[in-house]
């Protein structure tokens, strides 16, 4: 699929890995989240992929399910 979605793909690193072979890692999703991390730090999802500004945890989802909070996924300290 051209955005990079995938319902096979649960996995938040599997997820990072299929949206960066996509070229699609640097765009904006369609609803700029809040994010909550596991560290306490508050910030604002403003690409598909990004850090925590932090502990560096990376976020991610893929740029046709980032309407929805729910398909954010962690994929680990410094994935991206």
């Amino acid at each position: 699929m051209s955005c990079g979605c995938n319902p096979d793909l649960k996995d938040g690193k599997e997820l990072v890995d299929h949206v960066k072979s996509k070229g699609k890692d640097h765009i904006a999703p369609t609803v700029a989240h809040v994010i909550r991390c596991e560290c306490g730090e508050t910030f604002t999802l403003g690409t598909v992929i990004m850090n925590c500004p932090s502990c560096e945890m990376t976020y991610v989802v893929t740029p046709c399910g980032s309407h929805d909070k729910n398909n954010i996924k962690l994929a680990g300290i410094k994935y991206a």
